[in-house]
């Protein structure tokens, strides 16, 4: 774990690199007498103005610092009086201002870099007394600034080029994310930098004392890979409560009641707001930058401006009063008809928040709301207030879904118990049996259960539409447990829409899980096209929620399986692309499964690519999150691709410990008792590579070609040939070249076809090959695969007699190595040049790349001219360039000592 920063010590100035730059250059221009730095409370504006008075002072610069505040504003001169010399007489200002000016001017050192935090406080003599410095320029005035003071603060140092202007503003999620590996030393989870960027809002002090608080609290963990959030948030530190408290104070009193309304209550119609305030107070609320005003449409909302005020103001309300105020506003919506979609979820939460039981119409129909949004707690907390006469098939089986969804598979079992007890008709079993086998195959990792609970339930259930789902929902099981070939048969007994609205929800998970059987199967072509069908089908359907039994999976479903099927159509950018839109789409929700599957198909679209720390990163990023939500399917082959990553970065003893991991999470799979046990590809690839890393590459090869024989007959032609490949990269080429084109043969993809082309160079040692299929995969986004073949075709030039050909090519592999996050493989290694320079010929190599010109050249060796020409010439022949920019780019390559 890495230091983290103390409490009162700055944080590393960092995401202000821009700002920095502006600040310290305009301070170094002669014309510019002040910089004023513009931005709203708790971004940072003073850190970033306290760096660069340091750095001027490193510099040389004379520096001097003074804090205004509204108490020193009182006084004339009173934030500038340690800068004024003992003994100024300032009765009469004039006479005054030009002795303190004379007596600076003769300190010496340059200029006086004055910084003034929180300019605008102070009081108009001080501003004289600044200009008069500024004008005859003995100081420069760093000022800070917020956001929203009076214009006449610039006109009064004037708005010509001499005053430059900075603005900070608050911090982007981007942003957040690189303020917080600095900081923690390492990666930090998607999910993690967006709740801390939602929380903080971008103010760089909030953050600060958020991670603070949540690393006291454990809630923000380092599992060695990535900074992840264990459990919720929390509300910061005691200073970080202490600091909103006291901005909170400045409201008038008369509008607290409005605040606290919305902090309970948010977002609140405009009306309600100003009938608890009134209309003055409410714009007095909005000046101070306390709320905001949110349009929809026609409808006029308000909001507490930053996340963290709702936290500070509820955490102070005694319960009395937090039980009147959601009372009469769940009285306000009643009495306005409730007639908006999202009105029974807030009255029923309301209640439910203030007496601790509401009307169980209400709750159901809320738990119901709070599902169609993917909003699985508030189901959780709506779905436990029903009282147990209340309880049906339909509302047990919503709960268990949410319970599901969060990673609570012991509970939801429970909760399907009793849903089971209460079913009295063939569609309750049905949709029970359905929610049983789920739980058991992702929540339990349990497949063989799934199985079983499938087969013994469906032997009661005969009518033909329910045969027809269970056979889906057995084509989903195989396919999930790594044969996609027998579950792509049992899957097209899904046709081209639900047969019923209660169908839809099993259709459209099926649909999913077609889309992913169809990519595996090397179908790549039909995928896309099912993909966007499926789609299309699941946002209408969306826009329509429907009573049903079982609920309808997040949209985004559809869409993730198309990440890795845009990749294996050597798409790479497109893959990208559409992974990080829906990762970023799904961070702030609770779906959490198939925000697992998204990160593992980024990793893995990453790692064809090549990219080999994004892919790391990425794996990590899908284990996090099924560490925290119990999720060891998506896990189990996640972290078999991690430990391949960090192989191939060259650290064997760290993925041997995530291969121990990876065992543990095969312990915690049943699927072995049940005859469905299918090698995993990832496992396969992990410990492949950890092999190869200390130099066993035939026991990679032995242990790649076993997990592909494993697949055969699954179907799984996308895990055959990312195997078969590697075993072509790892020296095997010639034992699987035949191989992968026969997976190619089946396959549609464009990247298998290229790949099983590699393995056939390869294998041929056709350096011409190996060059054209390196370009073809740079042009596919393969950067590493591009760079192997590039290596490989150096090698086989360099053997055939052709070291020009091999020098160009030992370029373009390093070139493109460039990009692969410092991958490791020994088709790279075959591309280290090792052309016989002489020393003689090494020394005036590199003398020439340092700039030396051929005379200059001569007179150091005490050659002449023509022999230094003579010897660049050899070198040049050897090397394949034409020129010293290409000499230069090249000798890093040769493997000669540098003189």
């Amino acid at each position: 774990m890495s230091s983290i920063p103390d409490r009162d010590g700055p944080w590393p100035l960092v995401g202000r690199d821009d700002a920095l730059a502006a600040v310290t250059g305009a301070l170094h221009h002669p014309r510019v007498r002040a910089v004023l730095v513009h931005g709203p409370a708790g971004v940072g504006k003073s850190r970033l103005a306290e760096e660069c008075l340091d750095r001027a002072a490193r510099s040389g610069l004379r520096t001097a610092r003074a804090v205004a505040t509204a108490v020193a504003s009182a006084v004339p001169l009173g934030a500038l009086a340690h800068v004024i010399p003992a003994g100024t007489d300032l009765s009469d200002p004039v006479a005054g201002f030009a002795a303190v000016d004379a007596a600076l001017s003769r300190d010496g050192g340059g200029r006086l870099v004055l910084l003034v935090d929180d300019l605008h406080l102070l009081d108009a003599t001080s501003v004289m007394l600044l200009r008069q410095l500024m004008d005859s320029g003995t100081a420069v005035v760093v000022g800070t600034v917020r956001t929203g003071v009076p214009f006449e603060l610039s006109a009064a140092f004037g708005n010509d080029d001499t005053v430059c202007r900075i603005d900070v503003e608050e911090f982007r999620p981007d942003e957040v994310a690189g303020v917080l590996r600095t900081v923690l030393g390492g990666p930090v989870s998607a999910h993690a930098v967006h709740e801390l960027h939602t929380a903080s809002g971008g103010n760089a002090l909030y953050l600060r004392e958020l991670v603070l608080g949540a690393l006291r609290s454990g809630a923000l963990h380092s599992d060695g890979e990535v900074w992840h959030l264990l459990k919720g948030l929390g509300s910061g530190t005691a200073r970080l409560k202490e600091l909103i408290a006291t901005r909170l104070a400045h409201a008038p009193r008369s509008a607290v009641g409005a605040v606290e309304l919305l902090a309970l209550c948010e977002p609140v119609a405009l009306t309600d707001i100003e009938e608890v305030a009134g209309a003055e107070e409410v714009l007095e609320l909005e000046r101070h930058g306390h709320i905001r005003l949110v349009r929809d449409h026609r409808r006029h909302t308000v909001v507490l401006t930053h996340p963290l005020y709702g936290e500070v103001v509820r955490a102070a309300l005694p319960e009395l009063r937090r039980k009147a105020i959601l009372l009469s506003q769940a009285e306000r919506v009643e009495a306005r008809g409730a007639r908006r979609q999202d009105d029974p979820l807030q009255l029923a939460s309301w209640r439910l928040s203030a007496t601790g039981t509401a009307d169980p119409e209400q709750l159901e129909l809320a738990a119901a709301l709070a599902r169609h949004s993917h909003d699985y707690p508030q189901v959780v907390r709506l779905s436990r207030a029903l009282p147990a006469d209340r309880h049906t098939v339909r509302n047990r089986l919503l709960l268990a879904d949410a319970l599901m969804e969060l990673g609570r598979s012991a509970e939801a079992e429970d909760v399907l118990g009793e849903a089971d007890a209460l079913a009295t008709t063939e569609e309750d079993r049905l949709a029970i049996v359905l929610a049983y086998s789920t739980n058991a195959l992702w929540g339990m990792a349990h497949a063989g259960r799934a199985q079983e609970v499938t087969a013994a339930h469906g032997a009661l259930l005969g009518s033909p539409r329910v045969r027809r789902i269970l056979t889906i929902n057995e084509g989903c099981i195989r396919t999930a447990i790594g044969r996609p070939g027998s579950g792509l048969e049992l899957l097209e007994e899904l046709g081209d829409a639900p047969g019923s609205p209660h169908d839809a929800p099993v259709w459209l998970g099926g649909a999913a899980v077609k889309t992913r059987a169809l990519q595996m199967t090397g179908r790549i072509g039909q995928a896309l096209a099912w993909a966007e069908h499926a789609s299309s089908l699941h946002r209408g359907l969306e826009r329509r929620p429907r009573r049903t039994a079982l609920a309808a999976p997040h949209p985004a479903v559809q869409q993730a399986p198309v990440v890795l099927a845009l990749a294996e159509d050597g798409r790479l950018a497109e893959a990208r692309d559409l992974g990080l839109e829906l990762y970023s789409e799904l961070v702030g929700s609770e779906a959490g499964l198939v925000r697992m599957w998204v990160a593992f198909f980024l990793a893995r679209a990453e790692w064809l690519a090549g990219r080999v720390s994004a892919a790391r990163r990425w794996y990590a990023e899908c284990i996090a999150l099924g560490r925290t939500r119990h999720r060891t399917r998506p896990m189990r082959e996640a972290l078999g691709g991690l430990a391949a990553a960090i192989a191939l970065q060259g650290d064997a003893h760290g993925a041997a410990e995530t291969l121990a991991d990876l065992d543990r999470a095969d312990d915690s799979m049943a699927e072995r008792e049940y005859d469905t046990f299918v090698p995993s590809p990832g496992r396969a690839l992990g410990e492949a590579w950890a092999m190869a890393a200390t130099g066993r590459l035939e026991d990679a090869r032995v242990t790649l070609l076993r997990a592909a024989d494993g697949l055969e007959g699954t179907g799984n032609l996308s895990g055959q040939g990312m195997l078969l490949l590697d075993v072509a990269r790892l020296g095997g080429a010639a034992i699987v070249a035949g191989r992968l084109a026969g997976v190619a043969a089946r396959s549609d993809g464009r990247l298998v076809h290229a790949h099983a082309e590699l393995a056939a160079a390869l294998a041929e040692n056709d350096g011409v090959a190996l060059l054209r299929l390196s370009e073809r995969l740079a042009e596919m986004g393969c950067e590493l695969s591009a760079a192997e073949a590039a290596g490989a075709a150096a090698a086989a030039f360099r053997r055939a007699g052709n070291p020009r050909s091999a020098a160009g090519a030992a370029v373009r592999s390093a070139a493109l190595a460039e990009g692969c996050e410092g991958a490791r493989t020994p088709l790279l290694a075959a591309a280290a040049m090792t052309v016989p320079l002489t020393r003689r010929e090494a020394e005036i190599a590199w003398l020439a790349v340092s700039g030396a010109t051929s005379p200059e050249i001569a007179g150091h060796l005490v050659l002449s001219v023509r022999t230094v020409n003579n010897h660049l010439g050899r070198v040049y022949e050897k090397l394949g360039v034409t020129s010293r920019r290409e000499l230069a780019r090249m000798m890093p390559l040769v493997r000669t000592a540098k003189p």
